[in-house]
């Protein structure tokens, strides 16, 4: 027969593991399956600004995080051309609401501390999705690469897969395919993957004319052992508007329905947001009926779907107009500006 599941979560990033926080909040209990050995800990740190420290005391795990990192105060930009930096004040942050540089190891932490300690399924990669008949009723039969079966009768399936979600149109067949499959085909072969060394000599080469001297010396004295490279994935506003995220009881959030560019540093934040968002609905369907009902649920994942739309093109659309004010140098002949990073008290 296999397990039975109400709930499974594909990837214990950090949407699906808040998603899981959430529901569990409801009595919902959702199986975590993911790929890695553990938690996965790419990318040193995340900026986590209000709307996100909103969503972490909605799951009830802010208080473990943020005495341990401060709001920041300010930021600064610098002018590839020249090298000039410029220090720019942060708004709210004399009231404590700036944003706060969270280390995303310390982020997955806390949210996995809040759930049982056999909710996630590490190692565990999903080769198949196939609906199936039992009694009388229709269920999901995951088969993993192990040989592992899962079987869910009320089914909701929750998609987390990075960046890489970039590659995935949101039709009905592909939104099923994907998650069927997990793992898409990027546009060309990345030849750096696996390979260190020709990563940081590509780095160098490619930008040692454009930017200053420092920033190709943190490039040449890296830990080789700490480099990874992940393509910049956007999706395009109007795609999230009008495009499909969501059949039945199948859905998707976090970077798998709005990736989006960096300059806001938005991506994890709208990702807790997702988390919360999904977990109201769902959770209110169960308190209305009593248990987790398909029908219902998949009701309510429309309703997630409807009430994240805009705000997630909003983002989108606003992250990508903030980097191209930072290349252009905010429309001046002043040169190219990025950021390079915020600085909080006692971090």
């Amino acid at each position: 027969m296999g397990e039975v599941e109400d709930v499974v979560i594909v990837g214990a990033g950090i949407a699906g593991l808040a998603t899981a926080v959430a529901l569990k909040r409801y009595g919902v209990r959702a199986l975590v399956l993911e790929r890695s050995e553990g938690l996965r800990a790419t990318g040193a740190g995340l900026s986590l600004f209000p709307n996100a420290w909103l969503a972490l005391e909605a799951l009830g795990v802010a208080h473990k995080l943020s005495p341990l990192y401060s709001p920041s105060t300010k930021g600064f930009l610098t002018n590839i051309q020249s090298g000039a930096t410029q220090e720019v004040s942060i708004a709210g942050s004399d009231s404590g609401g700036g944003p706060r540089t969270v280390h995303r190891k310390a982020l997955s932490e806390a949210l996995a501390e809040e759930l049982p300690f056999d909710t996630i399924r590490f190692s565990s990669k999903l080769k198949s999705i196939e609906a199936q008949e039992l009694e009388g009723s229709s269920i999901a039969v995951l088969r993993m690469e192990d040989c592992a079966i899962i079987k869910t009768k009320n089914v909701w399936q929750y998609l987390d897969v990075g960046t890489r979600a970039g590659f995935v149109p949101l039709t009905d067949k592909e939104l099923y395919w994907f998650l069927a499959t997990n793992n898409p085909v990027p546009k060309g072969e990345d030849v750096t993957a696996g390979n260190p060394e020709r990563l940081q000599r590509e780095v160098i080469e490619n930008f040692a004319k454009d930017f200053p001297s420092n920033y190709i010396d943190v490039a040449r004295h890296a830990d080789l052992s700490t480099l990874t490279m992940s393509p910049l994935m956007l999706r395009l506003p109007w795609d999230i508007i009008f495009g499909n995220a969501h059949k039945g009881t199948i859905t998707v959030a976090g970077d798998a329905m709005h990736p989006m560019t960096p300059d806001l540093g938005e991506g994890g934040g709208s990702s807790l947001e997702d988390a919360v968002v999904l977990g109201c609905h769902i959770g209110e369907s169960v308190v209305a009926n009593g248990r987790l009902v398909p029908r219902e649920a998949a009701n309510a994942i429309e309703k997630y779907v409807k009430e994240r739309r805009w705000r997630a093109a909003w983002l989108i659309s606003g992250s990508y107009l903030a980097g191209w004010a930072q290349q252009d140098g905010g429309g001046s002949s002043s040169g190219t500006w990025c950021s390079v990073g915020f600085f909080s008290p006692g971090y």
